[in-house]
């Protein structure tokens, strides 16, 4: 008998569950604000998925490029999301963006410098002018960096190693706690916490090819899922274009958009630039067009418009894809970035040091001297945890959540940068308004035995079993079904085969066997965690069979295009009263109309109005 008496229980105020960007800027919101502040994470501290964003973070502070403003960056943003996002979120991240850069300046972060020196910023995708503040290629590692440094004097307790298993409610159905299990030991723990935050970014582990971290399981949208919360947009998957194909060693992991911001070109197997051939119309107008153009670019002029291999990402990859498909891909299926014929090997190991040295040592590959073979990774959630844009609390009253695991920021697609920046805003955010809601509790709930005990038996259960399935066959099975069936390009046909083998990787999970003892067990870790993908997987797919249309990330070859229709709804996910998961299309609320103004405005008209506004504030 269960006895969860004798289970450690801790107290605090918040407790946030990731220990990426947002969780820590979220932490040292609300720490800063004398909450007693928790974060539990599954790896250690410092291993944040976040350290693997190389390229930069978005932010219109101008310093490279005097023109730009809240308003171009908001503008990009819409555009870049087909105008799917929430309004209001990229209004908020725009204007705010650049107030955390600075703070984090202020922290501590050494960002790369211009020749006055300010924060310098490149080029990436989407974006109409330099406005990525970076560290060389580690800006992510930099961010966590800082972060912790700045953070750690504040009383932050760090959970390390640590599981989260499902969230607890009180009666009122507010979440009142978090049951966890410690990996080294396999004992449970549980958190009481007035408000949670939920930090745990993407669920990219359910591909094949990925290039996300073993840490991302989709733990946050299942645990949300799981409470009561809604889920919205999972259909949209960012594959980013650019992830290794070969060797296999390499196969997957990410090669950032920096090395195309830094001057790299996207051949195909003819030797063909071909990113000039998949220009969209609406694109031309502000997307260098000509050789020339481009090559104004690479001398290093500030005013030159960015090349195509800068286009939006769902636009790159796409492009590949069809490269690949009519018979002029790379040799091993996708299509050979360049950057060794454009930059000299010095300013290569200068601006891309981690690139450099990582493919060196773990590809036995010279970027300085040859191309790489790059494709289609699965990279990036847009979709993730319905929350209000002002406050990102979700359905679930006092259940948070911040970052990648948070939908309505990006859209259907996300510009390269704006997602460590998202990190800095969304997570200080999260941590003042989930400290505002700690502070209307007058104490902690009591805790509901019957939910502790029904969490930890459904964890043990896969221990005790005499006999069932590998939990690792099951992932790989998965994996599989999702590459072929919810890839990059989907048809109704596909969608429904990948629909019933989920049904089927369902019922072969409910015997799901870990041998061994509950001591560091990787097994079992595997298969917590696989729950988690089988959740995220199923929303996934159920939504893009429903979004008849292609839209950003999401392409549909049997609805090729964009439906006025489909920019009025978001898709739901949530579970049902039966148990089984129930998808419906929502009306999206009418938008401001200055921001739709905003974001509908040539970017003439608005540089501008942008250009008045500075006079007048001058004056």
């Amino acid at each position: 008998m269960l006895d969860i008496s004798e289970i450690k229980t801790i107290e605090h105020d918040v407790l946030i569950v990731g220990a990426g960007g947002a969780g820590l800027s979220a932490a040292i919101e609300a720490s800063g604000r004398g909450m007693s502040t928790g974060i539990v994470m599954k790896s250690l501290l410092g291993k944040a998925h976040t350290v693997m964003a190389e390229g930069g973070m978005a932010a219109a502070l101008g310093n490279v490029d005097e023109r730009d403003h809240w308003k171009i960056h908001f503008r990009d943003t819409m555009r870049g999301g087909k105008f799917l996002n929430d309004w209001r979120m990229a209004e908020l991240h725009a204007k705010l963006a650049p107030e955390r850069v600075l703070l984090l300046e202020e922290w501590g972060a050494v960002f790369d410098r211009t020749k006055k020196g300010l924060i310098n910023q490149r080029n990436f995708g989407g974006h109409r002018y330099p406005r990525l503040a970076h560290v060389g290629d580690r800006t992510g590692l930099e961010m966590i960096r800082t972060l912790q440094d700045h953070g750690i004097h504040q009383g932050i307790e760090t959970y390390m190693e640590c599981t989260a298993l499902d969230i607890l409610k009180n009666e009122k159905g507010e979440v009142c706690g978090v049951v966890c299990m410690w990996r080294e030991t396999g004992t449970f723990i549980i958190f009481k916490a007035k408000s949670i935050i939920l930090a745990t970014g993407g669920g990219g582990r359910a591909w094949d090819v990925t290039a996300n971290s073993w840490e991302y399981t989709g733990d946050g949208y299942a645990l949300a899922y799981e409470a009561g919360a809604e889920l919205m947009d999972l259909e949209f998957n960012q594959f980013h274009p650019t992830g290794m194909m070969w060797p296999l060693s390499v196969k997957g992991i990410l090669v950032t958009e920096s090395v195309r911001g830094e001057g790299g070109i996207l051949l195909n197997s003819e030797g063909t630039r071909f990113m000039f051939n998949y220009i969209p119309d609406r694109f031309r107008s502000e997307t260098a067009d000509t050789q020339e153009e481009a090559a104004r670019w690479l001398a290093g002029d500030p005013k030159a418009r960015r090349p195509p291999e800068l286009l939006t990402r769902d636009v790159v990859a796409r492009a590949i894809n069809a490269e690949v498909k009519a018979g002029r891909g790379s040799k091993h299926g996708g299509a050979y970035l360049n950057i060794a014929t454009e930059r000299s090997a010095e300013d290569i190991k200068k601006k891309l040091p981690s690139m450099y040295h990582q493919f060196k040592v773990l590809a036995e590959l010279d970027i300085t001297k040859e191309a790489m073979e790059v494709g289609p990774t699965c990279h990036y959630f847009m979709g993730g945890i319905r929350v209000d844009a002002d406050t990102t609390m979700s359905s679930v009253p006092g259940l948070f959540a911040c970052g990648e695991c948070a939908a309505g920021m990006h859209g259907a697609n996300r510009l390269g940068g704006n997602s460590l920046s998202d990190l800095l805003v969304f997570g200080y955010l999260a941590g003042k308004n989930a400290s505002e809601f700690a502070k209307s509790k007058s104490g902690h709930s009591k805790i509901d035995e019957e939910q502790a005990s029904k969490i930890i038996r459904n964890a043990t259960n896969i221990l005790n079993r005499e006999a069932g399935a590998n939990p690792y066959l099951l992932h790989e099975q998965l994996e599989q079904n999702m590459q072929v069936n919810v890839g990059i390009i989907r048809v109704k046909e596909e969608l429904e085969t990948g629909i019933e083998r989920l049904e089927k990787l369902k019922e072969d999970y409910k015997t799901v066997k870990a041998k061994g003892s509950s001591q560091f067990n990787p097994g079992w870790h595997e298969a917590l965690g696989l729950r988690n993908l089988l959740i995220t997987a199923e929303a996934v797919a159920r939504a893009a069979i429903l979004r008849e249309e292609s839209r950003g990330a999401h392409t549909r070859s049997d609805f090729p295009d964009e439906l006025k229709e489909w920019l009025n709804f978001n898709i739901i996910s949530r579970k049902g009263l039966d148990g089984n998961m129930e998808l419906v299309k929502v009306k999206r609320p009418v938008p401001n109309p200055e921001l739709v103004r905003i974001a509908e405005s040539t970017i003439e008209d608005l540089e501008n109005e942008i250009v008045e506004e500075r006079k007048q504030t001058n004056t």
